[in-house]
């Protein structure tokens, strides 16, 4: 059974992956820029002048690469500064040294530590609610306590993740920030608490309809192989 969880996993988290990673480049924009009035905003601007294009190993390359707001493939514009995943891993290693890629791994863990606690309790607490003993949760059950899920461990994520992301562009074309306090405390000071949810509708707006497909997709995966 340990491989066949592995797998429905894998599986699962991969196609929730695909499915919103859309809206994580909208998030990482909204967070780190100034220069959008909004989602939609954001959207239409992302999707008219270039393509969601990211595919990285790593969270640092991703936000990066995210935040590359250049018109591609059209002439007389600028170039991107990073031409792709493994140029942008080879720029910030030049540049700030192989530590460099690890540039917001110590905010990225004081995010994620709690919330993956909150996410797992929450969707066995709604399942649970919402099935009568000694049975399986239906499917609609999975996908509503999955979806639910996903916006409980946002909420509790999104000031981190906020963090995380500015700490990430630290020394491109932001202020380089001396650690995760000294960047919550600056952040706090130049916009307001409110700038620590930043993004918080969007992450919520991605992380029903992700997480609600990665759990069914995982559940049904499993029951397939039981």
């Amino acid at each position: 059974m340990p491989v066949e969880e592995f797998v429905a996993g894998w599986i699962s988290g991969a196609l929730g992956l695909v499915l919103g990673h859309p809206f994580d480049t909208v998030k990482v924009r909204l967070q780190t820029q100034t220069t959008y009035q909004g989602i939609i905003d954001c959207m239409v601007k992302t999707y008219r002048h270039e393509s969601a294009y990211c595919l990285a190993p790593f969270d640092l390359i991703k936000v990066r690469l995210q935040n590359q707001t250049e018109p591609r493939a059209r002439p007389g514009s600028p170039p991107p500064r990073y031409r792709g995943p493994v140029h942008c891993a080879v720029s910030i290693c030049r540049e700030d040294g192989p530590w460099g890629l690890f540039r917001g791994a110590w905010a990225l863990t004081l995010r994620d530590t709690p919330t993956l606690g909150i996410y797992f309790v929450t969707y066995e607490w709604l399942c649970r609610q919402s099935t009568p003993d000694r049975q399986n949760p239906g499917a609609a059950t999975v996908l509503v306590a999955g979806g639910f899920a996903g916006i409980a461990s946002w909420a509790v994520a999104t000031p981190l993740d906020v963090i995380k992301s500015r700490m990430q562009m630290g020394g491109l074309k932001h202020r380089v920030y001396r650690g995760v306090l000294d960047c919550m405390v600056s952040s706090a000071r130049q916009e307001g608490l409110g700038v620590f949810f930043r993004g918080l509708t969007i992450n919520s707006a991605r992380a029903f309809p992700v997480n609600a497909v990665t759990f069914l997709t995982y559940e049904y995966l499993l029951s397939s192989w039981g």
